[in-house]
């Protein structure tokens, strides 16, 4: 199966052929930065994380942008409600998103230009707009003329009649139509501002992506993400300046991302999923989360869902998280018990084994693995879903516990067996890096480290409880184990001797 993406254009699925054979590029509306980031600013980089992940797999060579917008209304009015500049509260806000990413593991983004290192660029282009009539300025303002654009509104696939201002706040008059939005505002008291030939002043939001995106990916890109939110005016205003100013297709498929609802109890006093904002009250705070469940648990519950659908945080979800993730980690310890060695990234997988095990009773297991992976695969073909390449990866740990079991690997630990085992489990733990999981080096919970006085007592609970069932004690047995299990500690019996985790 090809790969196919949901183009939000043309809205529906269509089969990806990048504009430059073998290249992709790729652009992403990043933070607005005047307030700590939440898990909402997470979801686009470990999405698009991912799908430049898999785009590399598959052979493409990917370039991928991430903005930073550091010029902005909201970044003002923090600044003047907290008594700092403009620049402190962004360059103290892009350093925690920052710290948030690298958490994460998200090494792939290549540029994360700043609004502010760009301003030149944004002038040009609006140059060019006014000399082709797309843009007209009024008292130190620009505007651009969403009458001259005879597409405007094809992203959002609505007429201009029922767009409104383009703008995040009211603006002030000289505007033609309701719907023109600002390309450059005057200067205004105590706000940055900048020369252009119109006057001191900053640009506007939109006019800030085009300006990037066009440097760094040139006029005609691979695909433009985002949001959901972003879609209007964001996206459609950004795409309509881009297209008026250099007469080209912009981005070649539009990718929106859900948003993230978070539980919350309403006036009436019952709770309901709302959509994550800082307005509401109702934000997950992106460090704090990574700290106490970290980087694989929020990674994993951002990809357990489509990307194009939102994604819902509450207890009962978060709970549901911690049980399906927790099926990988088990099972990657319950083989490395059995092959005394840690899985690495060189270690061999199915795909390299399968040859040497060909016409033995190993045939069957051997072929199902890679019909998993091949599940996989497809799942990610059909527009990145993650969720289904998840349910895969079940399957094939399923796969895998079912042969251990089956064939008595864990007591007999024939090599044959055990070689089997490991390469299976290879290629799952390999299939997870894919989407940024199971990886060297990023955030683990912090309060799930075992230190060693831990460690060292759990064994001598783990060695009374063996003493209590040799002896037929099992109401102490049971006392220990149902003990450990109110605390927030799981005993796992195997073949091979008993493990304990944090539940």
């Amino acid at each position: 199966m090809s790969l196919r993406v949901y183009n939000t254009l043309s809205q529906k699925k269509e089969p990806f052929e990048p504009v430059r054979p073998g290249k992709v590029g790729i652009y992403v509306c990043g933070p607005t930065v005047y307030k700590p980031p939440h898990m909402g600013h997470m979801v686009g980089p470990v999405i698009f994380d991912t799908i430049k992940r898999y785009l590399t797999l598959k052979g493409y060579e990917v370039t991928l942008v991430v903005n930073v917008t550091d010029v902005d209304d909201k970044i003002i009015k923090e600044a003047a409600d907290t008594g700092q500049t403009p620049q402190k509260v962004a360059e103290r806000c892009t350093g925690l998103y920052m710290d948030c990413l690298k958490s994460l593991g998200i090494d792939t983004i290549d540029r994360f230009p700043k609004a502010s290192e760009h301003i030149g660029d944004m002038v040009q282009i609006i140059e060019k707009l006014m000399q082709r009539g797309h843009a007209y300025a009024s008292g130190g303002d620009v505007w651009f003329d969403v009458m001259s654009d005879k597409d405007y509104g094809k992203l959002a696939h609505r007429s201009t009649e029922e767009q409104e201002s383009g703008n995040r706040t009211l603006e002030g008059g000289g505007k033609r139509h309701p719907a023109d939005f600002a390309l450059w505002k005057s200067a205004k008291p105590g706000e940055p501002t900048w020369p252009s030939p119109w006057g001191p002043g900053r640009p506007g939001w939109h006019i800030e992506c085009s300006a990037m995106s066009i440097k760094y990916l040139g006029e005609t890109f691979d695909i433009h993400g985002g949001g959901d939110d972003l879609k209007f005016p964001h996206h459609e205003n950004e795409l309509a300046q881009s297209e008026c100013c250099t007469g080209k297709t912009f981005a070649k498929y539009w990718l929106h991302n859900g948003l993230t609802r978070v539980k919350t109890k309403a006036a009436s006093g019952e709770w309901k999923m709302e959509k994550q904002s800082k307005s509401i009250g109702n934000v997950v705070d992106a460090k704090q989360f990574i700290d106490e469940q970290g980087a694989d648990l929020m990674r994993y519950l951002l990809l357990s869902t489509h990307y194009r659908r939102p994604i819902d945080f509450s207890d009962d979800v978060i709970a549901s998280t911690k049980k399906g993730l927790a099926v990988f980690p088990r099972l990657f310890e319950r083989v490395e018990a059995i092959a005394g060695g840690k899985l690495a990234d060189n270690t061999p997988d199915m795909d390299q084994l399968s040859t040497a095990i060909t016409e033995t009773d190993l045939t069957a297991f051997a072929k199902a693995v890679i019909a998993q992976k091949a599940k996989f695969l497809e799942m990610m073909d059909d527009d990145f879903n993650t969720a289904g390449a998840i349910a895969a990866m079940h399957d094939l740990a399923g796969e895998i516990n079912s042969f251990i079991e089956a064939r008595h690997v864990e007591q007999e630990k024939a090599p044959a067996l055990v070689s089997a085992a490991t390469a299976a489990t290879s290629t799952l733990r390999k299939l997870g890096v894919v989407l940024g999981l199971f990886r060297v080096g990023v955030a683990a919970p912090k309060a799930a480290a075992k230190d060693d006085l831990s460690e060292k007592l759990m064994q001598l609970l783990i060695k009374l409880r063996q003493q209590a069932r040799k002896e037929k004690n099992f109401a102490i047995a049971d006392g220990i184990r149902n003990g450990l299990t109110e605390i927030g500690v799981t005993l796992e019996d195997r073949a091979d001797g008993t493990i304990w985790r944090k539940a």
